[in-house]
């Protein structure tokens, strides 16, 4: 199969695990995902699969993409990404894949998504900056960012300089959730912890890239 699929952030809510404990989790529609290209090493380079999820009026799509889901004869969907391919199993043009095909309880995914535009904001709110005293004669200079470089050298502002600026409304990645439960006849999947992006906002989610390892570090020195 793939190593992730297409979803849609439904909201928060909260379940209560076997050890009574309250856990807050983000409910997910995850896929179904429908392949729509398969590509290959001596044709394309690389070995991934092309899914997409959602429905799309033909009136928005470009000729070109409508010939591309055409080869596949699938309706052109609201999101279109490539995953790698995990297993032997073997994918066929416009065959489904769903959450029970990619994922199980329990496994750590990443989550990725488009975070919620907060406009543009200064430093102590985009950068947790602390600002200056309150006190020692400070005026007017409260929640200022102080300075952003030399006069003589380098005689400008170096780039990646923290300041004021847009915050949010750009790619966002939380690392190793994990899937608390999967509800197949909805095609819904609970994540602990909440995601990036604004509910009704299009989420990605694969198998963690890098799992903790800072557990198994404790116990080995212990």
């Amino acid at each position: 199969m793939i190593n992730g699929l297409i979803g849609k952030k439904l909201g928060m809510t909260q379940v209560t695990d076997p050890a009574g404990r309250v856990l807050p989790v983000t409910v997910i529609q995850l896929g179904p995902c429908t392949v729509t290209q398969i590509k290959t090493e001596p044709t394309d380079g690389y070995e991934a699969i092309q899914v997409t999820f959602g429905k799309k009026k033909l009136s928005r799509v470009s000729r070109a993409a409508r010939g591309h889901f055409a080869k596949s004869e699938i309706a052109p969907g609201v999101r279109t990404t490539e995953f790698e391919k995990r297993g032997e199993g073997e994918l066929k043009l416009g065959q489904p894949i769903a959450i029970a095909d990619v994922f199980k309880t329990g496994d750590s995914v990443d989550v990725s998504a488009t975070s919620k535009g907060r406009g543009y904001q200064g430093v102590m709110k985009r950068h947790h900056f602390k600002g200056n005293p309150a006190s020692r004669g400070t005026h007017e200079y409260f929640r200022h960012g102080g300075s952003i470089g030399n006069r003589s050298y380098p005689g400008r502002v170096r780039k990646g300089m923290r300041m004021a600026g847009q915050m949010g409304n750009e790619k966002a990645t939380v690392l190793n959730l994990k899937i608390v439960e999967i509800l197949p006849e909805d095609n819904a999947v609970l994540i602990a912890g909440a995601v990036p992006g604004s509910d009704g906002a299009i989420v990605i989610v694969h198998h963690a890239a890098r799992a903790k390892t800072r557990g198994l570090q404790v116990a080995a020195h212990a």
